[in-house]
């Protein structure tokens, strides 16, 4: 939804930006009436809904002031046009609370989540409008900013359902998704417990990485006492396109990323790879879909050392434009029997572009949503940097199946995967529910 630019106010620390509203100047257009929550999470009152559920977006996801519906058949965040930077985390839940406080969490993550969404801050009091004797509702660090395209996306993860004991702790072993399992070990696996797993996941994805930190920041503040942060990871620079009007991005190895990905334009095969199916088990996440998280350093010294023919061969498409190395365009379908002078194929028969195909793989296809990371570096002075993969499937047997064709992907000598994660993302959420209402009822 694009919004008119805001009067300024005298008391607001930060101006509003020409190109949409502060969140404080919506609290006084949208928050009259909204109900206190633990610890100063409100919902939001009758019009902050309407606006949630019919709000229109910039279509290509880079609009700063943009701001997409929360509540729908299918969480944001997904087929969402991929926005430009991304905050992850991943949770455990204390062993402290049961079933009714992990209710209590989900309740007030989406109360929160559904305002900060359309750009207004996590209470009606916020970061500057409640009492001096207390500490704010809000962080506010995204005082002035507007929504910037901000999708929220939540997950629950195998342990949610059984503990590492097998321990029934909410009453959901027997609700668990057959296929909600950890994923297997692959091949390049250097997985490391602090990077990996979780009982409930968070994925923040806006246009300012402000605005994404904010909100993980502020539904982490949420859930004290109640889940811990596990592990976290910030992005930038997707690298992969989720609708046909955004340009192929590039990754960290130079080369475009998500040419043949899912566009959410492709209804039917959205419909067929993307969402869980009312037929398909268990009930209750009909219209949501698996993610799979994946965290893969990428060697980029060893990497920038390779010739542009082995690297283009590798990969199995020209690093300029993006075309399969058989011919034609960034989009032109690879010949893999196509061959050159010498007889061979001209797509080798181990590159990624090759294995990962959907005639490899039964056809089975992904829509991803992943992202470059950069870290710092590590010990040895190399860049702790790579790709956060994230990927969405109806079955996370998708993801196995090109995961182990990848096995002998020559570029595996320059990857390591050093975190993994899949969780249930339930499916769209109604105003006045709480996102997975329907796994508890």
């Amino acid at each position: 939804m694009t919004r008119p630019a805001a009067p300024e106010q005298p008391e607001q620390a930060a101006a509003d930006s020409e190109s949409g509203v502060s969140r404080r100047h919506l609290l006084g257009l949208f928050g009259a009436g909204a109900a206190g929550a633990a610890v100063g999470v409100a919902a939001g009152a009758a019009g902050v809904g309407v606006a949630m559920s019919t709000g229109a977006a910039n279509a290509s996801g880079s609009g700063a002031a943009s701001a997409y519906p929360f509540y729908g058949e299918h969480q944001a965040g997904i087929v969402t046009p991929a926005q430009d930077r991304l905050h992850f985390a991943a949770f455990d839940v204390s062993t402290t609370i049961d079933r009714d406080g992990l209710i209590g969490l989900l309740r007030d993550w989406t109360d929160a989540a559904a305002r900060l969404t359309q750009g207004l801050e996590v209470s009606e009091g916020g970061a500057v409008g409640g009492s001096d004797y207390a500490p704010p509702a809000d962080t506010g660090e995204a005082l002035g900013l507007p929504a910037s395209g901000l999708t929220i996306t939540f997950g629950f993860g195998p342990g949610l359902f059984a503990d590492a004991d097998g321990v029934d702790r909410f009453g959901l072993a027997a609700r668990r998704p057959a296929s909600l399992e950890p994923l297997p070990r692959f091949q390049g696996d250097a997985l490391q417990p602090e990077r990996s797993g979780g009982d409930l996941c968070i994925q923040a994805c806006a246009d300012d990485p402000q605005v994404a930190v904010h909100a993980i920041r502020n539904l982490s503040r949420i859930a004290f006492g109640r889940a811990s942060l596990r592990w976290s990871q910030l992005g930038f620079g997707r690298t992969s396109s989720t609708s046909t009007t955004q340009q192929t991005p590039r990754n960290l190895f130079g080369f475009k990323d998500g040419t043949a990905n899912i566009k959410a334009e492709e209804t039917a095969d959205v419909s067929e790879q993307v969402w869980v199916a009312a037929s398909d088990e268990p009930a209750w996440l009909a219209g949501g879909s698996y993610l799979v998280a994946r965290r893969i350093r990428m060697i980029i010294e060893n990497w920038d050392r390779v010739q542009l023919g082995e690297q283009e061969m590798l990969v199995g498409r020209s690093k300029g434009s993006g075309a399969p190395m058989s011919g034609g365009t960034e989009f032109t379908e690879p010949d893999f029997e196509a061959e050159g002078p010498t007889g061979a194929t001209l797509i080798d028969t181990n590159s990624h572009v090759k294995l990962a195909h959907p005639t490899v793989n039964g056809g089975m296809r992904m829509l991803r949503r992943g992202y470059n990371f950069v870290d710092g570096n590590d010990e040895l002075g190399r860049l702790d940097a790579g790709l956060f993969f994230l990927s969405f499937q109806r079955s996370p047997e998708q993801f196995i199946t090109v995961q182990r064709s990848l096995a002998a992907d020559g570029l595996n000598e320059y990857l390591k995967h050093v975190g993994s994660a899949i969780f249930a993302v339930p499916g769209g959420i109604r105003s006045g529910e709480y996102v997975g209402q329907a796994l508890f009822a």
